[in-house]
């Protein structure tokens, strides 16, 4: 039997609108993770000085990297509303990769997307990555899935046409976008907690949610040499500095844009309220000045209309 590569195991999420499974599109990698967490059994009894590890339950999780970022505000809505995902990995076939085989390794779950990373860098794929923590035993797959088709295509969002704005206070809506920037990261994550007791069978860990933060990240240049025609106003170094020091909550949108210097704004994908905790600059020798600047999520987030690709 020939080895099998990494193109030929996927990771499928149950569509309730479809009632079939969908493989992640344009997937990049996938890791699934299936942890024995142990506990030192040894006691007086042991003559040795060797420990004795005792498996006291069973969790999972699965991580899938992918360049397809036009259902972000699905992912962003659905890890905002706790809601469970069922998930299968199978190895796969045909001439795009989803056909699911039900082999002896596949097994099928239920699982909370726990953490999700928004990339859109600038003249680079934007990508997302996933994670998805295990709320269920693991079942091996019954039958062999029925698996939603999609048609791969040629379309990616270039990360220039995805940019932040953010308001003078807030209360204003966003209308300055990030002056020179070159790089921007959102970041959610669900605080998850162990939630069995006694009475739940078995030895897999059951885990609910507790808590749901967010950060966002940007790097700019300090200084470009772009000739600006645009009319929308950026918000240089020097405005990020003044956040900084007046501790004020300030409004932000991520949207795509497109026109004069990428700064017309198109389809807002998130918004809400940030605080700046983190301030970078870097003056490299002979290198570009640039500065690194991470905010904070107060409060939740809202999520807008579709983003587009």
């Amino acid at each position: 039997m020939a080895k099998l590569n990494g193109q030929n195991f996927r990771v499928l999420v149950w569509d309730s609108e479809e009632e079939k499974y969908r493989c992640i599109a344009k997937s990049t990698g996938a890791t699934i993770t299936l942890t024995a967490n142990t506990e030192d059994a040894s006691t007086k009894d042991d003559v040795s000085m060797a420990a004795r590890p005792i498996v006291t339950s069973l969790s999972w999780q699965v991580q899938v990297d992918s360049m397809d970022v036009s259902d972000v505000t699905t992912m962003l809505a659905a890890i905002k509303s706790l809601t469970p995902f069922t998930l299968i990995w199978d190895e796969v076939s045909t001439s795009d990769n989803q056909t699911a085989l039900k082999a002896a390794f596949s097994r099928k779950g239920t699982a909370y997307l726990s953490d999700l990373t928004l990339t859109f860098n600038d003249r680079e794929i934007s990508t997302k990555s996933i994670q998805f923590s295990g709320i269920s035993e693991l079942e091996k797959l019954a039958v062999t899935p029925t698996v939603d088709v999609y048609t791969p295509d040629n379309t990616y969002t270039r990360g220039q046409y995805v940019r932040m704005f953010l308001g003078s206070d807030n209360t204003t809506t966003p209308t300055a976008v990030v002056a020179y920037a070159r790089q921007l990261s959102m970041h959610v994550s669900m605080q998850l907690e162990n939630s069995t007791t006694k009475d739940t069978p078995g030895s897999w860990m059951i885990q609910e949610p507790v808590g749901l933060s967010y950060d966002i990240s940007t790097t700019a240049l300090t200084r470009s040499g772009d000739t600006i025609t645009s009319a929308v106003v950026g918000k240089t170094l020097a405005d990020i500095e003044d956040i900084y020091e007046s501790q004020n909550l300030v409004k932000f949108q991520i949207a795509n844009v497109s026109g004069d210097n990428n700064r017309t704004k198109g389809a807002v994908i998130v918004e809400g309220s940030i605080t700046l905790t983190s301030l970078t600059l870097n003056e490299p020798n002979r290198q570009s000045s640039d500065y690194s600047a991470q905010f904070n999520g107060v409060g939740i987030y809202t999520v807008t209309t579709p983003s587009e690709s």
